[in-house]
Parts: structure tokens; C-alpha cells; sequence
């Protein structure tokens, strides 16, 4: 196993002196890098340690002897040197230059920096030199124009002093390239792609600029009308990200008087190294919604028979239903979605119309009632009536608490979350392929890599910091192979894109691996020693030459073989995942083929080599870690095993089930079927939203004899439950969370939750209490620790060693080493230490085109929202953003079916119709389409189908077969009652 704690190469060293202090530092070390050594400071403006160096302020200039004085960030030293720092003639050409610069700033008491988080570093300079505005006879300038066209971003331009800190910030960390300059003389500012506003360019308001500005410029505007004040005025809460599994850290500044956050900021972490994307920047106010819930709720007695409450979820004023609809008539189903009831803006759930359907309860009577409801379907039924859905949201604790209660509480290992709906295809075959479910090295272990694959992803969208790594590699050098069937904005930063047709990966990756076995470009060394199944894998690719894999795929030949010739000549390659490779019903044999192409090539096992499905939520890795999944006890032990079981039965003091569980979408299934799952738990999960083909989900829900729901907002799935539990955000609570490097991180309690809302694993305690199990857990380090006893991968972790950045697992010595980068130096984890290679054929999709239905859907998220949007809609930054459900369509697609950009069209599919808006998109393929699960006005899984991987037993939500017309035109289906 590889960690950080490599050996350091020799280097040359020069010695120079710094105000008569001598300093040896490696060849190419800056004078400003020198002199921090030795603590002598050096005045800057455009310099910071995290961008490249370009010395245009000329305020760290320093004597060297020359006949110009030297800008101390980019000059190098040289051996020998002399060098001088703060002399009177560099004290006076600094005050003169702030001076200069001060001039033409707005005023102190308007200064748009110093009158919010007050560290404007020009004014810092002012004092420090005592210049001042009042006392300086230079003419202010001004009309250089302000822009507050972004809704979280203000730009001052007369602020601005042309440092270009955030032009590097966008260039250099981010690698969005949206910030240059334009005019000339004094007429010059920073602008946004070509001088337009900031909020129509392309700009995706990661906040890097705000965070990089030393003046007034660039300022962030105060969200919810909390003001934003001095850092010394808030109170800091370091926690880190609630959104995607990059796990980005950051810094909560919270204003307590009025029990608010008033911003965040990235701060260093070797992961993501204080970067944050939109959501992590301005995403966090969604907590704070007048719409949270605060009380425990009962159904009411005369809202039984129980079903769904609103016209929405109900369908009443949906066009859900299509060729295999069910019931309603004509006229109601292609009525446009809430029109005649004037649905409220905004596609939440309407609290108006549900909550009357319910009454406040005491905590007491809530968790009874579910206790005792729980406890007579358990009784009655059995084991396998009950089924409980965790959530990826949680922390750790919450996860391993929860599958805990399920299994231990009730005897069935009916217990999953959202995994089973982005990587549990990919968990399946690297278990049978490596022996473990996580990834094999980091993102940011892209810098040691000479080639990456990034296939069926768009990191920019949905791992926009892990992208910044990806970018950042390839100014380097990297070689970027992007394989998706949609031209992302990654495939601008691309050396290759194959554009494949969408389900095809099976066949072009077995056409890479024909032409580099053809080519003798495999480590023939490291299949002898450590694969087993090469043969076998050599007979099925054998099948696939490029010139077939093109006609399958879409894909040039030449273009084939050039992908594997860079592949198998590179020294070092990784393979970074989404979901795009893994919601298929042939999403095992996708990630069978990537895990095979890996090991035929050596490229696992060392820097800059390995296998990495990017997680999607932030702590969906450490959830399935836990084990809130039906298959494994935490840290992925069978439970199936004999050994395995009896020790969580010993730890556990109860008889525990020997049989696997039901999966996600199986649970939904068995709710519709004689002796099937009828009481369900569900902490944090919008199944209704979420899970493939909703109709067959509405009937699911509605036929369960008791659900009790636990969310912080009152979700579509919970207009179901017979009890509402009001829980904690992740704001509101500590635990910890494992990132998609696998880096347990502790997230920290910002605010108490509101009015009634409880922490979720005390909740969690309590119900497991009213059943007969005799926990007394006194805090989630409690639990952390009985977690680790039981799962090794996690040994000698605690929450007191994890500090501000968290730790790698697995880790020796997490008290002096930030843990293991790079999995399967030796072996793998495997029963015999081999990687597993198991070929796959293509087999096409389960539905197909045809001529009703002549185009394909691919489902996925935006960079500004969150899965069924609960979250992020509630939330000022990312709604206002992107507030509008859209398809995205082929220009000559839409052409063919007189559709224009921005107007409204019906969606259909052989399972429900939706409607939506038109965007005409360049990134599309001919006769494919996008559109995003966020916006349930427009809830895209009305449409998908719910055939299922059968290993990993994921839903195929990348490919179905439906139609897009203009609402004038007349539909051309049937309806068959």
C-alpha cells in the first residue's frame, strides 16, 4: 500500500542571504518562498502561494544588487545572492504604489470588502504605510461600472487594481477559463468570457475569485439578508461538504445573534485544498427554510385509506401516464402539470395542500406508535415484512446505527440505500474482481498519471472540484481519454472524446483491449503474477476488432485504436467512473471490463494507476462502509457467511438472519407481491423521485400497511407515511463522513436543529429502544468506536485522530500519517490475492427505439442541484440559477419536431409523460436526450424503466425509449383503462 509519506528525491540547494539572514532552499525556490523560511514578510497584492506567481502588482519587489529592483515572487534565487527586503527606497516605492492604487478605490465606509468580511489587503497596506484617501492630492477615477448580475457574486470593477488573482483562480485552480481582461489603458477591467455580465457568462459561480480578490472587487452578497461581517465577529465551524463525495472541507462563518450562516469558505485539506464549486460555496441556507420540519406528525384517521395527498404525487394534474397507463381519463392526463389548480412556483411539495392530512404529536406517541406498528407487522408477518431504506446524507454513525436496528432489532437484512442507484453495479464487480468495493487511489492521484480514462461521468457537473484535479493534470500533461456519450464541458478539456452510443461501453472497451493485446502493450509480468481469467477474457475480445466495436459503438476505428495504443503505452493510468458506466442493466459488465483493462495493463497498484468510481453523495462510500446494504455486515462481510454472522451476532448479542437481503428496487417490488415487505422504515430517501418508474413506485407506497418517514422537509414519499419524523440536517449534527477517497472526515455541528427536529441517530436509539434493544449510546463517538472493532478496514481510526483534515483508510498510524493513497500494491483483496478478470459480451439494451418511440433518454444531474432537489431548491444560490426543468435535445432533433429553444414540449415514454422546456443542446448526440431528476414538476423516472442489473441489481436509468413533441401537437398513443 502506497502513502503519503513518500520518500523525498535528493534536490540541489542554493544559499542566499536575506537581510543578512543566510537561507538554503532548493534550486528554483522564489525570494518570497525564501524569505517566509526565515519569517521575514514581504509585502503582496497579486501574489498567493496557491496560483502561479506572475509579479504584476510590483509590491513584493526587493533589492538583489541589480539595476532594477526584482519582483521577489518570480524571481528564483541564485546562489550566493544578497538579497535586501524593506530598505527606505523600497518602503517608498511600495506607499507610493498604494497610494496609487488607493486612489481611485470606493471609499473606506463603502469599501465593498472592508464592509463585509473587512481583509481588504489594499487598506491593510494603506494603514500599514499611512496612506490615505483624505490626504492624497492624485484625481479618483471611477465608472468603470459595477455588476451584480450574478445572484450571489457582486463585481466592482472601480475596485478592481488588475492583479489578476482571480483570472489565476479560474485558470489555474478551477480550470474554467472564464476570466481575462479586456480594453485598454485605463479603460482595462476583468471580463467574463467576452465582456459579458457575470451572471450570462459561463461563469459556474465556484466563488474561487471571491476567495482569491484582495480588494473590493469581487465580493460575495449576503444570502437570506444575513449580513456578512468580519471573521472575527462569527463563530468558525470547520466540518466539510454535504453534497458530492469529493467531500470538500470548509469553514462555516455563523452569525449566532441571529442563528444564521453569513458564508463559507474552502479551507486546506490534502483532498480538495480549500476549493469549493457552487453548492458547497452558497448551497448550505436549505436548513434554514421556513419549510423544515419541526414537529413529529400523525396521519390522520380520515385521510385513510392512505395514499398519496397531492394532485402532483397523486397524478391528478400530471400527464403521467402513457400506452401502459392506469386510470383517470382523457382530458386530466394531458392537462399541463398544476395549471388548472395554480400549483405554487417552484416544484416543492405544497404544505397546504398535505399537511392538513396530518396532526402534531408528542415524540413519545410518535416512536410508540411506530415501535408497535413496526413490531405487529413483525410479529405477524415476519422478518422479511420489514424493509428499511438508509440514507447517503447520514453520517457513519447514522448508517451503521440504522442497519444495525434493521437487522438486529427485526432479523432481516432487508436494508439499503441510495447506492443501489449509482454505484452498486460497480461495487459488485469490483468485489468479485478486486476483493473490495472502494476505490483503489485517489482524484487528486491524477497528478502522477500520464493517461486517465473518464468514461460515463461529468465531473465538471457532478464532481466539480475532483474535475478542477482532472484539469489542472492536463495543463501538466496528463493525456485525458473522455468516453460518454454526451460532450460534456469535459470533453473541451479532452486529448480524446468517443462519443459513444449510449449502453455500448461493453463493446468499445472490448475493442481497447483487443488492440493493446494485438499491439503487445499488456504487462505480461503482472498477469502471470497477479490476474487470474486472462484467457478467457483474450477468447471474448478476440471478438470485438475495432472495425465491429465501431459499428456497435459509433465510434471511428482509427479513433479506437489510437485510445488503446496511448492506453497501453502510458506508464501509468487511472480510470475514473460515473454513473453513466454503472446505471445500466449491464452495469456489472461495464465495470468488469474497466477493472480488466486496468489489470491487463499493469495499471494498478502504484502512483498514478487504479480504479476509481466517483461517488456520488457525500457519504454514500461510508454508508455502504457500514453496511447499509442487504448483502454485507459493515466493511462489506457477508452475510451469507457462516463466521462472518456469528461474530455480529456475538458483537450484537442476537441471532442474526443467514440470507441475503432485498435491494432497493427489490423491496419495491415485494411490496406489490402476496406475503411481500408491508412496514418500512425510511431515514432520508425520496423514493418516489428517486427510484425508476413511478407509477409502479405511487402503488408500491400506497399499498404498504405502515410507513414512517424521517427527513428535515416534508418529500413527496413522505405524503405515504402513516408517521413523519422531523430530523436533523447535516449542519445539525456531528459524525463522521467517508469521502470517495476513502477520507473519514469529522462534518461538526453548526446550529441546533429547529423547533423539535431531533438528531437523526438518537432517533434512531430511541425507536430501537421501544423494540427491546438495550443500547445506551452517549455520542456518535461511541458508536464510531464499536464500528471500527468490527470492521478492519477501518482499524485505529477515532474521532479524536481524524483532526481538521480527516484520515485515509486503511491507516497504521492515523496519529502521525494521513493513511493509505494507492490500494493493491501486493495483492488484492481477494480470497487468492489475484484480480479476477471476468469477460463480458455486449448485449443491447432492454428497450429499445422503435417508431412511437424513436429517441433515447439519459437521466443525470446539473452542476447547481442535488438528486430529487429537496435540498437545493431550497436554497436561493442554485434555484435562482437554474430554477427551470429542461430536456436537452440535438438541434436537428428538436428542428424535426418544430421545437424551439425554450419552449414547452411532452415528453412520453411507454411508462408516463411529463412536460418541460426545450434547450437546444450542442453536447447531445442525434436522437438522444438529457434531463435532469432534479424537478419533480417534471420528474424524469416517470419515464424510465425499472428493468435491473442482475448482479448489482441497479436500475437502468441511462437508457429508455421516448418521444418529444410540441404541446399543440395531438398525442399519438392510445390509452388502454
Amino acid at each position: 500500500m502506497t502513502t503519503l509519506e513518500e520518500p523525498a528525491t535528493a534536490v540541489r540547494t542554493v544559499t542566499v542571504e536575506i537581510d543578512g539572514r543566510a537561507v538554503t532552499v532548493p534550486e528554483g525556490t522564489s525570494i518570497y518562498d525564501a524569505a517566509k523560511e526565515v519569517d521575514i514578510d514581504i509585502p503582496v497584492l497579486c501574489h498567493n502561494e496557491r496560483y502561479d506567481p506572475v509579479g504584476v502588482c510590483r509590491m513584493c519587489v526587493v533589492d538583489t544588487g541589480g539595476r532594477a529592483f526584482a519582483a521577489a515572487c518570480v524571481r528564483p534565487c541564485e546562489d550566493g545572492m544578497q538579497v535586501k527586503t524593506s530598505t527606505p527606497e523600497l518602503e517608498r516605492n511600495r506607499a507610493t504604489l498604494t497610494e496609487l492604487l488607493l486612489s481611485d478605490q470606493p471609499p473606506r465606509a463603502e469599501d465593498p470588502k472592508q464592509t463585509t468580511t473587512g481583509d481588504n489587503l489594499l487598506l491593510d497596506l494603506a494603514d500599514r504605510f499611512d496612506v490615505a484617501q483624505e490626504t492624497t492630492d492624485l484625481p479618483c477615477g471611477s465608472g468603470r461600472g459595477l455588476d451584480l448580475s450574478n445572484p450571489v457574486i457582486a463585481v466592482n470593477h472601480d475596485a478592481c487594481i488588475l492583479c489578476d488573482r482571480c483570472v489565476r483562480a479560474c485558470d489555474d485552480i478551477q480550470g474554467n477559463d472564464v476570466i481575462g481582461r479586456s480594453g485598454k489603458g485605463y479603460s482595462t477591467r476583468i471580463a467574463f468570457d467576452l465582456n459579458d455580465p457575470m451572471g450570462a457568462s459561463s461563469c459556474v459561480t465556484c466563488g474561487e475569485c471571491v476567495q482569491a480578490c484582495p480588494t473590493g472587487a469581487l465580493t460575495n452578497k449576503a444570502i437570506n439578508d444575513v449580513p456578512i461581517r468580519p471573521r472575527q465577529e462569527l463563530d468558525a465551524v470547520d466540518t466539510v461538504c454535504p453534497y458530492c463525495g469529493v467531500g470538500c472541507a470548509l469553514t462555516y462563518y455563523v452569525d449566532r445573534s441571529r442563528g444564521a450562516i453569513a458564508f463559507a469558505e474552502g479551507r486546506d485539506q490534502p483532498g480538495s485544498q480549500s476549493r469549493l464549486c457552487v453548492k458547497g460555496r452558497y448551497g448550505w441556507d436549505y436548513a434554514a427554510s421556513p419549510q423544515r420540519l419541526t414537529m413529529p406528525l400523525i396521519r390522520k384517521e380520515s385521510s385513510y385509506p392512505k395514499g398519496p395527498l397531492s394532485a402532483d404525487v397523486r397524478g391528478d394534474a400530471h400527464n403521467d401516464r402513457g400506452r401502459a397507463g392506469g386510470g383517470g381519463d382523457r382530458s386530466a392526463r394531458l392537462s399541463r402539470n398544476g395549471k388548472d389548480r395554480k400549483r405554487k412556483p417552484g416544484g416543492l411539495v405544497d404544505y397546504d395542500e398535505v399537511l392538513p392530512h396530518f396532526r402534531e404529536a408528542t415524540w413519545e406517541e410518535a416512536l410508540d406508535l411506530v415501535a408497535r406498528r413496526l413490531k405487529e407487522i413483525h410479529a405477524e408477518q415476519g422478518p422479511g415484512a420489514i424493509a428499511g431504506f438508509g440514507s447517503a446524507k447520514c453520517s457513519n454513525e447514522e448508517a451503521y446505527l440504522f442497519q444495525k436496528l434493521i437487522r438486529a432489532g427485526f432479523g432481516t437484512n432487508n436494508v439499503d440505500h441510495c447506492t443501489r442507484l449509482c454505484h452498486a453495479s460497480s461495487v459488485a464487480a469490483l468485489f468479485e474482481g478486486v476483493g473490495s468495493g472502494a476505490v483503489s487511489t485517489t482524484y487528486g492521484d491524477v497528478a502522477n498519471a500520464d493517461v486517465v480514462i473518464i468514461t460515463g461521468s461529468n465531473p465538471t457537473a457532478n464532481h466539480p472540484v475532483a474535475s478542477s484535479f482532472f484539469k489542472q493534470a492536463r495543463r501538466r500533461g496528463t493525456k485525458i481519454v473522455y468516453v460518454d456519450p454526451r460532450a460534456s464541458t469535459v470533453a473541451e478539456h479532452a486529448d480524446y472524446h468517443c462519443q459513444v452510443k449510449p449502453g455500448t461501453d461493453v463493446a468499445f472497451y472490448n475493442a481497447i483491449m483487443h488492440e493493446v493485446i494485438r499491439l503487445g502493450l499488456i504487462d505480461m509480468e503482472f498477469i502471470k503474477a497477479r490476474v487470474s481469467g486472462f484467457e478467457e477474457l483474450v477468447r471474448t475480445v478476440n471478438d470485438y476488432p475495432p472495425e465491429r466495436a465501431a459499428q456497435i459503438t459509433g465510434v471511428d476505428a482509427d479513433l479506437i485504436r489510437e485510445v488503446a495504443r496511448v492506453w497501453g503505452e502510458a506508464g501509468a493510468g487511472v480510470i475514473y467512473w460515473g454513473m453513466g458506466i454503472s446505471q445500466h442493466t449491464t452495469g456489472t459488465d461495464n465495470a468488469r471490463c474497466l477493472i480488466a483493462l486496468c489489470s491487463i495493463t499493469g495499471n494498478v497498484g502504484r502512483p498514478g494507476t487504479g480504479l476509481h468510481p466517483l461517488r456520488g453523495q457525500n457519504n454514500v462510500q461510508g454508508a455502504s462502509d457500514a453496511g447499509l446494504i442487504p448483502m454485507f455486515y459493515p466493511d462489506y462481510q457477508g452475510v451469507d457467511r457462516e463466521a462472518t454472522r456469528r461474530r455480529f451476532e456475538q458483537a450484537w448479542g442476537t441471532e442474526l438472519d443467514p440470507d441475503r437481503g432485498l435491494t432497493v428496487t427489490e423491496i419495491i417490488g415485494s411490496v406489490l407481491k402476496p406475503g411481500g415487505v408491508r412496514g418500512m422504515y425510511m431515514l432520508g430517501e425520496n423514493p418516489f423521485l428517486s427510484d425508476p418508474n413511478i407509477n409502479k413506485v405511487r402503488k408500491a407506497l400506497s399499498q404498504l400497511d405502515f410507513l414512517v418517514v424521517q427527513d428535515i422537509f416534508l418529500t413527496e414519499t413522505a405524503e405515504f407515511a402513516d408517521v413523519i419524523l422531523p430530523a436533523s440536517s447535516y449542519l445539525e449534527k456531528d459524525g463522521t463522513y467517508t469521502n470517495t477517497d476513502r477520507r473519514v472526515q469529522l462534518g461538526r455541528k453548526v446550529m441546533d436543529p429547529p423547533g423539535q427536529a431531533r438528531v437523526d441517530w438518537e432517533i434512531i436509539q430511541d425507536l430501537a429502544r421501544r423494540i427491546g434493544l438495550d443500547w445506551s449510546y452517549a455520542s456518535p463517538s461511541e458508536v464510531f468506536d464499536e464500528m471500527v472493532e468490527l470492521m478492519p478496514s477501518y482499524a485505529n481510526l477515532r474521532h479524536d485522530n481524524l483532526g481538521l483534515t480527516g484520515k485515509l483508510y486503511p491507516n497504521a498510524d492515523p496519529d502521525h500519517s494521513d493513511g493509505t493513497v494507492v490500494l493493491f500494491d501486493e495483492r488484492f483483496n481477494t480470497d487468492d490475492g489475484l484480480a479476477h478478470l471476468v469477460p463480458a459480451q455486449w448485449l443491447p439494451a432492454k428497450e429499445l427505439p422503435d417508431a412511437e418511440y424513436p429517441l433515447v433518454l439519459n437521466t443525470g444531474r446539473l452542476l447547481e442541484h442535488w438528486h430529487t432537489g429537496s435540498m437545493t431548491r431550497r436554497s436561493y444560490a442554485l434555484d435562482t440559477i437554474s430554477p427551470v426543468a429542461e430536456v436537452y435535445m440535438h438541434p436537428k432533433d428538436a428542428a424535426d419536431r418544430g421545437l424551439s429553444h425554450g419552449q414547452q414540449a411532452r415528453v412520453r415514454s411507454r411508462r408516463g409523460v411529463i412536460e418541460l422546456q426545450v434547450r437546444i443542446s450542442h453536447r447531445e448526440q442525434l436522437g438522444n436526450c438529457f434531463i435532469p431528476f432534479h424537478f419533480r414538476e417534471a420528474a424524469a423516472n416517470l419515464l424510465t424503466i425499472d428493468e435491473i442489473d442482475p448482479y448489482g441489481k441497479i436500475p437502468e436509468f441511462k437508457f429508455c425509449a421516448i418521444q418529444v413533441e410540441a404541446l399543440s401537437a395531438e398525442p399519438t398513443w392510445s390509452v388502454s383503462e
